[in-house]
C-alpha cells in the first residue's frame, strides 16, 4: 500500500481506539453518556481531521494521483479488514473480558504461554509487578499478541499479491520518495517497533502511572496489532521494489 494510505489507516485506528477508551473511562467515572460521547466525539474528530489533513496533502502530491483516483481505491483489502476486526476484538476484550480474568486458570495459562514466547509480555509483567497493578492488563496484552500473530500469519500468503498490486499502482503514480526509500523507512520503523514492543524495551522506561491512562491502554491493546500491520507493509514494500 502507499505510504499515505498506510498512515491514514493507522491514524484512523489509533484515534478511534483512543476515543473508545476515553469514552469508556468517562462513563465509568459516572459522567452522563451523552455528555461523554459529545466530549469524546469532538476530540476524536479534531485529531482525525488534523492528521488526515497532512496525510492527504502528502498523498495528492504524487504525480497523476488525482487524475487516476477512483472510489474503489478506498475499498479495504483483506489485511485491512482483518486488522480492523482484530482491533475491535482487542478493544472489546480490554473493556469487557480482561477485567474479569485478572486471575484464574485461563488467564494464568494464556499469560504464561505468551510470556514464554514474547519478551515484551515478560517486560510488561516486570513493569507492572512493582506497581501492584494489573486489572487485566496482562491478559489484554496476551490476547493482543495472539491477534497480532494471527493477523501476520493470515496475511503472509498474500504478500506477493499485495506487492504486485503496489507495483502496478506505483507504475501509474510513482511514490515521491521512491520505492527503495519507502521500503527502507518502513523497515526501520518495523525494527524500532519490534525492539520496543516485541522485545519489550519500552516497558523499561514506562512509569506506573502511564498504565492507568488512556495511552497506556492503547499501547497494550493495539500496539502489537499496529506493529504486525506495519511489518506486513514493510515486507510488501520490499517485495514491490523488485520486477516480479
Amino acid at each position: 500500500m502507499g505510504v499515505a494510505r498506510l498512515l491514514a489507516k493507522v491514524w484512523i485506528v489509533l484515534c478511534l481506539f483512543t476515543g473508545g477508551h476515553a469514552l469508556h473511562q468517562m462513563m465509568q467515572a459516572g459522567q452522563e453518556p451523552l455528555d461523554a460521547f459529545a466530549h469524546t466525539g469532538v476530540s476524536v474528530l479534531l485529531f482525525l481531521a488534523m492528521g488526515l489533513l497532512f496525510i492527504v496533502g502528502y498523498g495528492i502530491s504524487r504525480p497523476g494521483v488525482t487524475a487516476q483516483f477512483k472510489p474503489d481505491h478506498l475499498l479495504p483489502h483483506f489485511t485491512d479488514i482483518v486488522f480492523a476486526l482484530f482491533v475491535a476484538l482487542s478493544f472489546l476484550n480490554q473493556i469487557a473480558v480482561a477485567p474479569l480474568n485478572v486471575t484464574g486458570p485461563l488467564s494464568d495459562q494464556l499469560e504464561g504461554a505468551m510470556a514464554l514466547a514474547i519478551p515484551g509480555q515478560r517486560g510488561l509483567l516486570y513493569a507492572l509487578d512493582p506497581c501492584t497493578l494489573d486489572g487485566g492488563r496482562l491478559f489484554a496484552s496476551a490476547v493482543a499478541w495472539i491477534l497480532a500473530f494471527v493477523l501476520f500469519g493470515s496475511s503472509l500468503s498474500r504478500l506477493k499479491l499485495a506487492a504486485g498490486l503496489l507495483r502496478l499502482e506505483r507504475n501509474r503514480s510513482p511514490e515521491p520518495l521512491g520505492p527503495g526509500v519507502v521500503a527502507l523507512l518502513l523497515g526501520t520503523v518495523s525494527i524500532v517497533g519490534i525492539q520496543l514492543l516485541f522485545v519489550g524495551e519500552v516497558y523499561q522506561f514506562t512509569p506506573c502511572v502511564f498504565f492507568t491512562t488512556v495511552p497506556g491502554q492503547v499501547l497494550i491493546g493495539v500496539g502489537p496489532l499496529v506493529l504486525a500491520y506495519v511489518v506486513l507493509a514493510a515486507l510488501t514494500a520490499l517485495l514491490a521494489t523488485g520486477n516480479e
